[in-house]
């Protein structure tokens, strides 16, 4: 296990406390006021932070949410100088919730065209 993934896997228990708690205020502010780190981060960064969590969920003991995945890539990114949104978005009918990470307007963590299936609720 890299010390990538290791720090992925920090990174979603400290997200799921929020989530286990269900203090999603919390989880909102705590990846919001993340700021972008000043160091300039390496032209493929995205590729290997997301693997990292990819990685880090097989290796979590229970099933992580996407909202807990996504705030985890969101803020290791930031950290490590990516300008990364996270988002959230919900259909009406059927009723669904769902939460990926953008980098410049292109998902990184999710299926490419995830966001035409969902009304963007909030941007953080």
């Amino acid at each position: 296990m890299s010390l990538l993934t290791i720090k992925a896997f920090f990174a979603l228990m400290l997200f799921d406390l929020y989530i286990t708690r269900a203090d999603f205020a919390a989880l909102h502010s705590r990846v919001r006021s993340c700021s972008v780190s000043t160091a300039t981060p390496s032209s493929d960064a995205v590729g290997p932070i997301c693997a990292a969590v990819d990685m880090a969920c097989i290796w979590y003991w229970k099933t992580v949410l996407c909202l807990q995945r996504s705030a985890a890539t969101a803020w290791m990114l930031r950290r490590h100088g990516v300008s990364a949104q996270l988002v959230i978005g919900a259909q009406q009918v059927p009723f669904r919730a769902h939460a990926w990470v953008e980098v410049n307007g292109c998902v990184v963590n999710d299926k490419a065209d995830i966001a035409t299936l969902y009304d963007v609720l909030d941007r953080c």
